[in-house]
Order: C-alpha cells, then structure tokens, then sequence
C-alpha cells in the first residue's frame, strides 16, 4: 500500500472525520429495451403514462424511442438508490401492457435501421436539439450501435472531505480547483485499473448475429443466430469490429481537467471531413448539430466522465468550467441479466471500495505510453479475460491478469475495511471476497455464467435472453406497487408533462436562432482556451 493512501485513510479513520465516508453520493442510470412479448423491438412510442422524457427526473429515453433509462435520485447510501430503482421498475411494469424490459447489455434482434425511431422529446427548442443530435448519432454510427444498454454509475466524495485532504496535505489552490484536480487524479487510476471491473463484472459474452449487419468481425459462431467470444467478458465494451476513427486519440491523458475541457472544446468546433459531407440538413431537415468531431461534448465515448449537474440548455463544458467537477460517471458496466435492477447492491459495494481506492491512492501523472497501455490491457479484458494465464501490461513489463487482480484487491482491502466501519456492517468485506473468488475461478464471473446460460439454450443468445427477460418481467409484475407509489410516479408523470408543455408554448425565438446560439458557446469556452 502506498504511503499517501496509509496517510489518507488513517487521517479519514477517526471520530472526526469517518464520518465524511458517508456523506457523499450515489446515483444508476440503467438503460433497457423495450420488447414485445417474443422480443422484437417495440414499435411503439414512449408510453405517456410513463410521463414526458424531455422533463421526467426519473424515466426518460436514451438513443431510441424504445430504450428506457431509468434514473435515480443521488443518494449517501447506494442501498436507497437500489430502492429507488427498484421501485421505478416495478412502476413502468405497470404501464408497459405486454411489454417487458429486455435484460442484457446486447440488443434483442433488431429490425431494418429505417425501423427503430429515435427518441422524441417534444417540439420545444431544448428537446429539438436532444433528437437532431440523435439523428446525427445515427448518420455518424449506425441505428443499432446506440441500442446497447448499459448501466451508469455516479459516484462523489464529500466536498468537505476533499477541503480535509487538502488542509492535511497543504495543497494550494482554491476548494473548487483541488475537488477537481482530485477527480481527474481519481480517473487516471481508473483507467489504470478498470480492466479488473471488466474481468468482475463483464455480462456480454455474446450478441445476435444479425446485430453487426454484415459488417467484418473477429468473433466466432456459437449457433445460427448467435456469435460469441470464448473468453469474453465484455462484447458491448470491445469495438466490435467497428471503429470511430473521428474520435481516436480525441482526449489526450488525463493531468488536469484543463487538458481534457480543452481537448472536448477543440473537438465541439474542429470539422471533420465525412460529416462535412453529408451537412447538418438533408431538405431543409436537421440531421446533425453540426459537421464536427463532436456535435456535443457527451458524444465523447469514455469508460469514466467527469462530470457536474448542469442547468436547462447548458453544456456540459460550460459547467465544467464555471463550478468545477462534482463527481464522476462510470459508463464501462454492463447490464447483469442475472440481477433484475442490472446491478446489485453486493456490486455496488465494491464499485464504492474500487473508487474511493482509486481516489485516495497516489495517482503519478500519465502519458501517451501509458494511455496506451491501459487502453490495450482494458480491450484484453473485455475480449479475452477469462483466457487461462491472460498477460497485461503494468508498466510496461507482464504480468497476469489473476496476480495483478489478487495485488489490486489486497490494496483495496482497507479501504472496503474502512467503509464497514463507517457503515457499521462488513458489506464491503464480503464484497470483496466474492470478487477475490472470482479471480481464483473465472467459472464465477457474470460472464461464464451467461455464456453456460445461453448454451444450455441451444447456444442462442435470443433464446436465452428471451427467457431471462421474461422471468425478471413476471417477478416485477408479482410485486406491483403500493397505491401510494403508484400515485406518487403518476404526479411525476403529470407534472413533467405540464412542465413539457409550458416549455413548449413559452418559448420565444426560432430554432434556428436557438441552434446557433448553442453551437456558438463552442468558442466562448474562455477557461479552456490559452
């Protein structure tokens, strides 16, 4: 263990100050497909009783129309966030008629892409630019690419906690500037180490084969319908044989919050010529917000973000530059379709003990090197991490996968010991163990317990996740919830769609002006210029 994290967690491990562990938050963002009752994709829109997804603080819609998001309040302990969602779920179930919510990461058998619509967020100026940029989502990667499903993981320390650290260690710089820096520190050591989290919890050993569209691949057959790597953990992680070259080398390694707004900024306004050709109108239609490597700031796909709430029709990068950064969100899990919320509370135990580790340890600044090599152990890990002796890279010398992981696990170990005694229960210990388990016996992993599932079904991922879907769908529907819950979820329904339509009959000005405003605050970004 390194000294500054013994320092840390002895100065965090007192009266005084352990209780700062438990005053930061937690928030999931799961995304589900709606199916039909023989999973095909829904043709039909959003359900209103469901409430408006421009303005729902809990229920909207990502890519599609028909790929749910549910989101939770942030809350101190992850327990009551894994409350919260459940009781989403069991409410949507209410509404969805025959429907159910489709239980993996990879997408059920999709139909021709001129039939999956994209999210619609109403006529107003702020849920106009939310669909064009889905459209051009859909010019730039194709329809079904933006169908997978992922679960989202918001996590923050105590802003007090990070002022603690900070008068300990006589950090200069204001609060805002040290909490950021903190962070971006916290991202260097998860991209160090983030191919573990993949190892533990990768879910998507398989996909349909019809879901790559003819396009090449290096996957292998597991069935007619079905393609599959032996030793995968996480096919929706991997390129899949498909590559954004617009984004490659797009954010250079992560040494200060500077660096990684000014390279979001360059990419927001530096053209790139394939979008070029094809316009940001197609007669007189919006198709994209603009022909650059980036239409906004969150087009940039990242395992981790940095990240703060921002304010209506604010982006990202202003609020970054404006308050600094918050907390972060980790985008790298994959749906458990074995766990009926995606995720479950033993998971998220440990995501809690990995990120506190990697924002307490030393974190030296990084390189291009460096970034590499992370880069190339995380595509080992998701293509071929239970490969008996799988060999990364640390430093640019091997080492397995399964030592690394036992080291990596003995560091965290005080922290998850640290976190029980704050919560007073030893959750975060037995957490640990599964995980620790799991790197003795790969058989254990989300992973391999998928891939045994889907060939118990006559090898097919559809059939599998059919049943699977179906099973999660008759547990939420056998426990309905109560009156109270139910009319609570309805005046949220209610009032975001008042609220929608308020918008919508208020605004002033065209979309067009609106557009253009929006695009224009790119070059306005003064904190992140030289």
């Amino acid at each position: 263990m390194s000294n500054l994290l013994n320092q840390r967690l002895a100065l965090l491990d007192s009266n005084e100050h352990r209780p700062l562990l438990g005053q930061g938050l937690r928030g999931i963002e799961r995304e589900t497909l709606r199916v039909n009752p023989q999973g095909h994709l829904s043709q039909h829109g959003h359900p209103k009783a469901l409430g408006s997804t421009l303005t729902h603080p809990q229920i909207t819609t990502d890519y599609a129309e028909a790929l749910l998001e549910f989101i939770t309040p942030a809350e101190s302990d992850i327990a009551q966030a894994l409350d919260k969602l459940d009781k989403v779920h069991r409410f949507a179930y209410t509404k969805l008629g025959d429907e159910m919510l489709w239980s993996q990461s990879m997408p059920c058998p999709l139909p021709e892409e001129d039939k999956i619509a994209i999210a619609w967020y109403g006529n107003s100026h702020i849920g106009m630019i939310k669909h064009v940029y889905r459209r051009g989502l859909a010019l730039r990667y194709g329809k079904s690419m933006q169908c997978i499903a992922g679960v989202h993981y918001n996590y923050s320390l105590s802003e007090n906690l990070w002022k603690v650290l900070q008068q300990a260690e006589n950090t200069p710089g204001d609060a805002m500037y040290v909490q950021s820096e903190n962070y971006i520190s916290m991202i260097r050591n998860f991209k160090r180490y983030s191919w573990l989290l993949m190892y533990l919890f990768g879910a998507s050993p398989a996909l349909t084969t019809s879901f790559l569209r003819g396009r090449p691949h290096q996957l292998e057959t597991l069935s007619a319908d079905t393609l599959y790597l032996p030793y995968a953990t996480s096919l929706r992680m991997s390129d899949l044989g498909y590559q954004n070259n617009a984004q490659d080398g797009l954010v250079p390694p992560y040494n200060n919050l500077m660096e990684y707004m000014r390279s979001l900024s360059i990419a927001v306004r530096k053209p790139y010529p394939a979008y070029e050709k094809i316009g940001t109108k197609i007669n007189g239609e919006w198709v994209q917000i603009n022909t650059n490597v980036l239409q906004i700031e969150n087009e940039f796909y990242a395992t981790i973000r940095p990240k703060r709430v921002i304010r209506t029709g604010e982006r990202p990068i202003e609020a970054l530059c404006a308050r600094g950064v918050q907390y972060v969100e980790v985008r790298c899990m994959d749906v458990n379709p074995f766990d009926p919320l995606g995720i479950n509370l033993e998971t998220s135990r440990f995501l809690d003990a990995f990120l506190l580790f990697c924002a307490l340890d030393e974190s030296p600044l990084t390189n291009e090197a460096e970034g590499q090599e992370n880069s190339e152990n995380f595509a080992l890990a998701v293509k071929e991490g239970r490969r008996p002796g799988l060999m990364l890279k640390r430093g640019g010398k091997t080492v397995s996968l399964q030592t690394w992981g036992l080291e990596l696990l003995e560091k965290i170990t005080p922290v998850a010991a640290l976190l029980d005694k704050q919560h007073g229960a030893a959750a975060h210990a037995e957490s640990m163990q599964v995980q620790k388990e799991k790197l003795l016996n790969s058989d254990l992993t989300p992973s391999a317990q998928v891939l045994r599932a889907i060939q118990a079904e006559n090898g097919s991922f559809t059939q599998f996740a059919l049943k699977q879907s179906t099973i999660l769908a008759q547990q939420f529907r056998a426990r309905p919830p109560s009156p109270e819950e139910i009319a609570y979820f309805e005046d949220l329904a209610k009032a975001s769609i008042a609220e929608q339509e308020t918008m919508e009959a208020s605004q002033i000005g065209t979309f067009e002006e609106f557009i253009t405003d929006y695009r224009s605050r790119t070059s306005s970004q003064i904190c992140c210029e030289n």
